[in-house]
């Protein structure tokens, strides 16, 4: 009997065996024999990308019919069933696509390891749509994301209603160090250099950091093929603004492993104009450049990268009040304070930004399925922000901060079976330098920070249609400062008795101070993807998501310039913690697909900007903003959803909501987005040199919920002090905005093609404010505008 056992045993025990142990391997090329190095290989559960020679190798095949999908960007893929009964070789060759070289899909590379997270896909029609206008502006295609903007020119994403530090962009690899702490600073980007865009609503991009409570925006610069040149010029004509740009970009690969881009930028406006009036001192002027070089060996790869932006920014002259009569009176008469004749000057108030980004980076690949990546980067940012001062004192910036950044990552990434592993670890030291040749105390202090970070993420697919993830990471941050604080402000902001160690001198009626922070910080992300028969598909995530103060929070004391109010910030201000749920389910059909992505954000002490009052100054009155903390709950709901009527029409519709609540005083948050919806109605007649009609429609309804933070202050009328109520807490009526898009695209001579598009934006010229607008309450926002654009592919 137990022979008998013994036998059935090995005999299961060998089937087993040879069930699981067939190889499949080969190489993927081009039809000309090219080797198409990284090319996705998915055969089975299993999944695997090929090496520089375009080789690639499954091992633990079941025996059977197994589905085969092999692709790589910009050629057909291949999408087949194969018998597996033995170890075979099966070589592909692919044909190249080029419409879809034409077209950007939007998929960050670490979404492999974060598959309970849904990406967002914007085409590269989109981009290039927006190529004369800024990076919040573009992100605005996406449900969810609106953007905070201070004026026309300054504008910010918002992540199902959370901004700034809460919202890290990582452009080529790299976190943008660029003081992108306030309000009223724009991420330092060119949107022509992105080749893709993503957008993750959530933490759960855990190699870029941790401090990612609103989500993350990971821009990637356009691939090469080895054995390709193209070229992109777009030109831009706009008629607000009487400005346009130019983009020129080149990208060139050889057979012998070299491949570059290069990319330059130039943006010139003058002033902006409301339906009613010219918006004096609205211009702005970007000179921008970006290019890189990579060798790809056989097992590796080397690449440098660099890139220059030079941006000045005119802020609008009515946002400069001098007193508190003016903001009262802008408030109250909805006109500004300033108007003069159009003009392509740009004169004080101004910003005049540069940021300088350098990266080296190595990857080296084992096999097919391990590799490691080492990058250092380098950021210098320098920022001049100048106000309207007397005499000489009128060229010299008010506010000069000098902010420089060294960074080192090193990745590990290891596929094994069914599992896909990556850790690694970052660290980073950083400097703040305040000019005190201003003449000014700084806004922002001197400081320096070291930062120190690493991170596990695992992914695991139990089956074809189930699979999970789960991510951890440890972040270590030091900050020292050095600070003067006037002896009264210290006294009143109730440092004497807590922080009375970081005091070391003194200097007249101020104390001279070296404040100290240090953060340990968890943060965490875990999730699942399910994917039903009918093409349904539900993707879950909860994260954890530690921030600490930034240095805006923690120590501005002053007069911002470029929005004309007094920030202060809190040296007791604690890390800010948020758990978010989030979960989408996706449905597609024929002709119709639909995306419904509720969440749920707590966070536990949430820091924001509260205004509280007014200073006066020598400069004048000023509204004063104090940053605070609070327990909130941010919860809300983004749909999307795909209606292709037929050949030609094609429909597509968003809504975003977010509910803000400030549960320790039991009010509504501040700077929240409201309900908004956006409705597309597009005709494409491709017989036609591939015409595109595009009518959009786009509501903002009015925010009902909002803090009351109105106070009550002394204007002088007839000579007389007299009380009044400023109300700088409600916000302007609804809105609805009408836009229209149209392009054709022609053959010139040989390769090259070219679209002409024409397009405007608010076709009724329609008045409105908006309530994520900072300057909301000294003028309308801009009116039409026409915007001519030509496009060569070449």
């Amino acid at each position: 009997m137990q022979t008998k056992i013994y036998i059935v045993f090995c005999f299961c025990l060998f089937c087993t065996i040879s069930f699981a142990q067939n190889t499949v391997s080969g190489k993927i090329t081009t039809q000309g024999g090219m080797p198409l190095s990284g090319s996705h290989i998915h055969i089975g559960t299993k999944t695997v990308s090929s090496d520089v020679s375009g080789n690639y190798s499954i091992k633990k095949l079941p025996a059977g019919n197994i589905k085969v999908f092999v692709s790589y960007v910009g050629f057909k893929s291949v999408d087949t069933l194969v018998n597996i009964s033995g170890d075979q070789v099966l070589n592909f060759s692919l044909k190249e696509n080029t419409d879809q070289l034409q077209e950007v899909v939007v998929r960050q590379k670490a979404n492999t390891l974060n598959k309970s997270i849904l990406e967002q896909k914007i085409k590269t029609e989109t981009i290039e749509k927006f190529s004369n206008q800024t990076l919040g502006d573009i992100l605005k295609e996406i449900a969810g994301v609106s953007s905070l903007k201070t004026g026309s020119s300054v504008v910010k994403p918002v992540i199902n209603g959370l901004f700034g530090s809460r919202v890290p962009v990582i452009n080529n690899n790299v976190r943008l160090e660029d003081q992108e702490w306030g309000t009223e600073h724009a991420p330092n980007f060119d949107v022509n250099a992105a080749g893709k865009i993503t957008v993750i609503k959530g933490a759960s991009g855990l190699q870029y950091g941790g401090d990612a409570v609103g989500g993350l925006v990971v821009i990637e610069p356009v691939a090469v093929k080895r054995d390709t040149l193209f070229g992109k010029t777009i030109l831009n004509l706009a008629s607000n603004g009487r400005g346009g740009s130019v983009s020129t970009s080149l990208h060139k690969g050889n057979d012998k492993g070299w491949s570059w881009n290069a990319l330059g930028t130039f943006k010139y406006s003058g002033d902006k104009e409301a339906p009613d009036y010219v918006l004096s001192n609205s211009g702005n002027r970007e000179a921008n450049f970006s290019g890189d070089v990579k060798f790809t060996g056989k097992k590796y790869d080397i690449s440098g990268y660099y890139s220059f932006y030079n941006t000045t920014i005119g802020i609008l002259s009515a946002s400069h009040t001098g007193n508190v009569n003016d903001l009262y009176n802008s408030i109250t008469n909805k006109i500004p304070s300033v108007v003069n004749d159009f003009t392509y000057t740009i004169k004080n108030p101004k910003q005049k930004v540069q940021h300088h980004l350098a990266k080296l980076n190595y990857n080296y690949y084992f096999d097919e399925t391990a590799s490691l990546a080492v990058q250092y980067s380098f950021q210098f940012n320098k920022r001049l922000e100048f106000d309207v001062r007397r005499g000489d004192f009128n060229d010299i910036a008010a506010l000069d901060l000098e902010l420089t950044t060294h960074a080192i990552n090193v990745d590990y990434k290891k596929a094994l079976h069914d599992w896909t592993l990556k850790t690694g670890f970052n660290s980073s030291i950083q400097n703040n330098f305040a000019n005190p040749a201003t003449g000014i105390k700084p806004l922002i202090p001197n400081f320096d920070r070291i930062e120190f970070g690493t991170y596990g993420i695992a992914s695991y697919d139990l089956s074809d249609s189930f699979s999970v993830d789960a991510g951890v990471r440890y972040d270590f941050s030091r900050v020292d400062a050095t600070k003067f604080y006037l002896k009264s402000r210290w006294e009143e902001r109730g440092y004497a008795t807590v922080f009375a160690d970081f005091i070391v001198g003194e200097q007249g009626n101020q104390w001279l101070t070296k404040p100290s922070f240090t953060f340990h910080n968890i943060s965490a992300s875990t999730g699942f993807h399910k994917e039903f028969e009918a093409d349904l598909n539900w993707y879950s995530n909860i994260s954890l998501a530690t921030r600490n103060p930034n240095p805006s929070e923690f120590f501005s004391d002053g007069l911002h310039h470029s929005t004309g109010i007094i920030e202060l910030g809190d040296l007791a201000l604690d890390k800010e913690q948020a758990i978010k749920l989030s979960t989408t389910l996706q449905k597609k059909w024929n002709t119709f697909s639909v995306e419904v992505n509720p969440f749920i954000n707590s966070i536990r002490n949430f820091m924001f900007l509260r205004p509280v009052g007014f200073e006066t100054t020598i400069r004048g009155a000023f509204p004063v903003w104090e940053y605070q903390q609070t327990n909130a709950r941010l919860a809300g709901v983004d749909v999307q959803t795909h209606w292709k009527i037929s050949k030609q029409w094609q429909h597509d519709f968003a809504l975003a909501y977010v509910n803000g609540k400030d549960l320790t005083n039991k009010e509504s948050l501040i700077d929240i987005p409201p309900l908004n919806l956006s409705n597309k109605i597009q005709f494409s007649k491709n017989e036609w040199h591939d015409l595109k009609l595009e009518l959009k429609s786009e509501v903002v309804l009015r925010q009902n919920q909002f803090p009351d933070n109105n106070f009550t202050t002394n204007i002088v009328v007839n000579n007389e002090l007299v009380p009044v109520l400023v109300d700088i807490s409600t916000p302007p009526p609804a809105y609805q905005l009408l836009h229209f898009y149209s392009e054709m695209k022609f053959k010139t001579f040989g390769k090259t093609n070219a679209t002409v598009a024409f397009s405007v934006q608010n076709i009724l010229n329609t008045s409105y404010r908006d309530y994520l607008n900072r300057q909301r309450f000294f003028a309308d926002e801009m009116g039409r505008n026409f915007q001519i654009q030509l496009k060569f592919n070449y």
